[in-house]
């Protein structure tokens, strides 16, 4: 956590009590919680409801307590609780009417100068009736912002201080200008702990009523890399589509390969002849709409865990991260694919020669 010495503070009278609950965000639902997202329904309503990041939610909970909410910088991957905690932030100061009190804006759709200029400015001029002093502003993805909106933010940030807070979320800090880090309390929200996503995901699982297999459940807690919108989103996703769910329908489900046709694929590229393996793994491809970015994803994790000569692997790892980043930034999947195959081919003989 990194604080700003500088941020200015103005003392007001004592913060409301929090607004208790569990579970639903029952006052989002208005009657309406089985068309709702999961995500949203689920959504944690106070600070003990945010998953994991207690270090964050607890040091947020003294200023709250003390009247000193500083401006806020939340950034980390997405899917791990940043807007979530705002949210609850905003709850426990405001009560269930919290909404009159904070402009939620995404940057990534309004991102120019001029909302920046009219927008926020129109509602930091306006003054509250709450005894905190202050209206809340969050600005998510202000990653995706343009400098000069940045430039025009960090002046109203500057200007509004006594009446408003900010709170700016992103995925990546160094897209942030240095000027506007250095006015907020900057936070990180890692990816969520396995078992912390596995026990909110039981929750749901109990609530909804899903029938989900053990291997299942393991294929979805590794599908999620600590992403609990994600986890989510294939969970009702699942549920909708199918009766049970297991492994196979939740790699369906996600478009993603089936670790049986990883491998597969990798033993291919080891054994068979360069012009086999390539058309087996064409047909494989075409037959299960299969993208090779995420072949790749998924043949670097096997690599990791089959028995090869050490050299070997390293070398056979670069060259995948290679093929992933060259695809990522437009490289021709053909070349990439017949390079891939080229370079296990080498890993092998290396291998045979270090043996």
């Amino acid at each position: 956590m990194d604080s700003d010495d500088d941020t200015r503070m103005v003392d007001a009278d004592p913060i409301p009590s929090a607004l208790k609950g569990k579970g639903k965000a029952s006052e989002q639902t208005n009657g309406y919680d089985d068309n709702l997202p999961w995500v949203e329904k689920y959504r944690p309503v106070n600070l003990d409801d945010v998953v994991s990041h207690k270090h964050i939610t607890g040091t947020i909970e003294k200023f709250i307590e003390k009247n000193r909410l500083p401006h806020l910088l939340f950034y980390g991957p997405p899917g791990t609780g940043k807007t979530s905690t705002i949210l609850a932030v905003a709850r426990r100061i405001y009560g269930k009417d919290y909404k009159k009190m904070i402009l939620e804006l995404n940057a990534s759709d309004d991102r120019g100068i001029d909302v920046v200029r009219e927008q926020i400015k129109q509602f930091a001029e306006t003054r509250t009736l709450f005894s905190t002093g202050f209206k809340l502003i969050i600005l998510d993805e202000a990653d995706m912002m343009t400098q000069a909106a940045q430039a025009a933010l960090r002046r109203v940030v500057e200007h509004y201080t006594k009446n408003v807070r900010f709170c700016i979320i992103c995925n990546y800090v160094n897209k942030i200008t240095p000027a506007i880090q250095s006015r907020c309390t900057r936070f990180r929200f890692q990816p969520l702990p396995i078992p912390e996503v596995e026990r909110r995901l039981n929750t749901v699982i109990d609530v909804e009523n899903v029938k989900l297999t053990d291997d299942g459940k393991k294929a979805l807690l590794k599908l999620s890399k600590g992403d609990m919108r994600r986890a989510l989103n294939v969970l009702q996703a699942c549920h909708a589509a199918y009766d049970m769910i297991g492994e196979t329908e939740i790699y369906n489900c996600t478009g993603n390969p089936h670790p049986s046709d990883i491998e597969t694929i990798v033993n291919s590229m080891l054994s068979d002849e360069f012009t086999t393996s390539y058309q087996m793994i064409s047909a494989l491809k075409t037959e299960r709409g299969l993208a090779l970015q995420d072949l790749i994803v998924g043949a670097y994790e096997y690599v990791e865990t089959i028995d090869f000569k050490p050299h070997a692997r390293v070398y056979l790892l670069d060259h995948l991260a290679t093929a992933e980043y060259r695809l990522s930034t437009g490289g021709n999947e053909k070349i990439q694919f017949t390079a891939l195959l080229g370079a296990f081919k080498n890993a092998v003989e290396l291998s045979a020669k270090s043996a």
